[in-house]
C-alpha cells in the first residue's frame, strides 16, 4: 500500500485495524512517565497475556485443594495437560495433531530430534547450517557431533551471505545442498534467523533436500507466532520452537516439536525414552512393563510429564491467537506494520544506520534489523531512554519488532520520529 509519514495516517490505520482489540488482553510494561513504552521487543520476550494470572492461579489453586487428585480432576487434568495445546500449537505451525508436541525447551526437543533423524555413516555425516546460526543451535550441532566421534570442522557445512551481504541467498542454500548431496545427512536452519530477521524459504530447502534423501530440520524459535507456517504440507521432517518470544507464554516456558506424521507414526524410529512417550495403556505398569513401547505419534518424543506452571501460560496466549483468527489475519497485519516502519526509516534518509533485514515481506517476519554505523550502542540506550523497549545484538545491530497482537501503527511512527531526533 501507499503508505504516508503523517501521524494521522498511522492513527487511521489503527482505527482500522480488526485487530485493535487484541492489545487489551495484554500487560503493557510502563516507562518513568507512568504511560505504555513503545515494546518492540516480541523477539525477545512477548508480552504477558492479562488471562495467563487467573489461568496460572486455577491450577495453583487445583495443587492446594486436590493436591496429587488434580491430576485426573475434571476441567484440565494436569496428566493430560499438553493434549489441551496440542491442536491450537498444530494450527499455528500448519501441521496435523497427531505431529505436535509441547515439552521441554528448544535446544532440550534439538537434541532429542537430532538423536533420532542424525545418524551418520562413513559417507554421509554432515550437517548443513546457516551463518550466522543461533549459538544454543551451533552448540547443540557441535556437540552431537562429538557425540559421534566426528570433528565438527569436517562435519559442518555454513551457508554464508555473499561478500558485502547480510542474508543468505536461497540459491546458494540449494546450491551448496546440491554440491554436498552424497554426505549430507540433516540440514537444521533457523526458519527466520535471529541477527537479520530474514525468513527462509522453507519449502524450497526442504523439497531440495529431500530429493537426495537428506533429513530437513528447522529452528522455528522467531518463526512460530510470527509468520504462517506449513509444516505438513512441506513435508519438513521436524522441527523445534520455543514459546517465549511471539507466542507470549513466558520466560523459560514450554517449548515445542514438530515430527512429520510419517515418522511420528514409526514406532520403530530410535530415540531418547521417557515414561510420558510410552504408551498411555501400559505407562502406569512401570516395572511391570520394563520396555518402551512409544506412543505412535510426536508423544512418543515426549521424554517427562507436562510442566503445569510451563503449560498454563501458553493456553492463555493461544486462545488469544485463536481468538484473532489465526495466522493469516496476523500475518497481514504484520506485513503493514513492518512495512510503514521500513517506509518510515527510509523517510529519515540517515548515512547514520541502514537495514540489513531483507526488504521483499514474503522473506520477512516482524523484525527489523538496524545496523547503526556510528556509536551503536548509544543509539541502542538513547533509544531505551526515550521509551522504547529494543534489544542490542553484537557488534552493531538493533533489533525492533512491531508485533501485531499488541502494536500499533501509531507507535510505529512514534518510533520513527524518536529515531529522527538521534539521526
Amino acid at each position: 500500500m501507499t503508505f504516508s509519514s503523517d501521524e494521522n495516517f498511522a492513527r487511521q490505520l489503527d482505527r482500522e485495524d480488526p485487530l485493535r482489540d487484541c492489545r487489551e488482553k495484554f500487560f503493557l510494561p510502563l516507562g518513568k512517565d507512568g504511560k505504555p513504552v513503545i515494546y518492540f521487543a516480541g523477539n525477545s520476550l512477548g508480552l504477558m497475556p492479562k488471562s495467563a494470572r487467573q489461568i496460572v492461579d486455577e491450577e495453583l489453586d487445583n495443587w492446594a485443594r486436590l493436591g496429587v487428585d488434580a491430576h485426573h480432576a475434571t476441567g484440565t487434568p494436569w496428566y493430560s495437560y499438553h493434549e489441551a495445546l496440542r491442536e491450537p500449537a498444530a494450527r499455528l505451525v500448519g501441521a496435523k495433531p497427531v505431529e505436535v508436541i509441547c515439552m521441554n525447551s528448544l535446544t532440550v526437543n534439538l537434541h532429542l530430534m537430532m538423536a533420532t533423524f542424525y545418524r551418520p555413516t562413513k559417507s554421509r555425516f554432515k550437517v548443513l547450517m546457516e551463518e550466522p546460526a543461533f549459538p544454543s543451535d551451533t552448540y547443540a550441532i557441535k556437540t552431537q557431533l562429538l557425540h559421534h566421534g566426528l570433528d565438527s570442522k569436517d562435519a559442518v557445512v555454513l551457508a554464508r551471505p555473499r561478500k558485502g551481504e547480510f542474508t543468505v541467498r536461497t540459491e546458494d542454500v540449494l546450491d551448496l545442498i546440491d554440491k554436498q548431496r552424497d554426505q549430507l545427512a540433516v540440514v537444521m536452519i533457523g526458519a527466520v534467523n535471529f541477527f537479520t530477521g530474514q525468513l527462509m524459504d522453507m519449502e524450497a530447502v526442504t523439497a531440495a533436500a529431500q530429493k537426495h534423501g537428506i533429513i530437513v530440520g528447522f529452528d522455528l524459535a522467531h518463526a512460530a507466532g510470527n509468520v504462517p507456517l506449513s509444516l505438513h504440507d512441506w513435508n519438513v521432517d521436524f522441527a523445534v520452537w520455543c514459546s517465549y518470544k511471539y507466542l507470549n507464554a513466558g520466560p523459560g516456558a514450554v517449548a515445542g516439536a514438530f515430527v512429520h506424521e510419517r515418522h511420528a507414526t514409526n514406532t520403530k524410529l530410535p530415540r531418547f525414552a521417557g515414561w510420558f512417550g510410552n504408551d498411555p495403556n501400559t505407562r502406569f505398569k512401570l516395572h511391570l512393563e520394563p520396555e518402551f513401547v512409544p506412543v505412535p505419534s510426536a508423544d512418543g518424543w515426549q521424554i517427562s510429564n507436562p510442566p503445569i506452571f510451563a503449560m498454563a501460560p501458553l493456553r492463555a496466549s493461544l486462545s488469544i491467537f485463536e481468538a484473532a483468527g489465526g495466522m493469516e489475519p496476523l500475518r497481514k497485519k504484520s506485513t503493514k506494520l513492518t512495512g510503514y516502519l521500513e517506509f518510515l526509516i527510509a523517510q529519515i534518509g540517515s548515512k547514520k544506520f541502514s537495514i540489513i533485514t531483507p526488504s521483499d515481506p514474503n522473506a520477512r517476519g516482524a523484525q527489523l534489523s538496524i545496523q547503526a554505523h556510528d556509536h551503536p550502542k548509544q543509539l541502542h540506550e538513547e533509544l531505551i531512554a526515550a521509551g522504547v523497549k529494543c534489544d542490542f545484538r553484537e557488534p552493531n545491530v538493533i533489533r525492533v519488532a512491531p508485533t501485531p497482537l499488541y502494536n500499533t501503527f501509531d507507535e510505529v511512527w512514534r518510533f520513527a520520529q524518536i529515531l529522527i531526533a538521534h539521526a
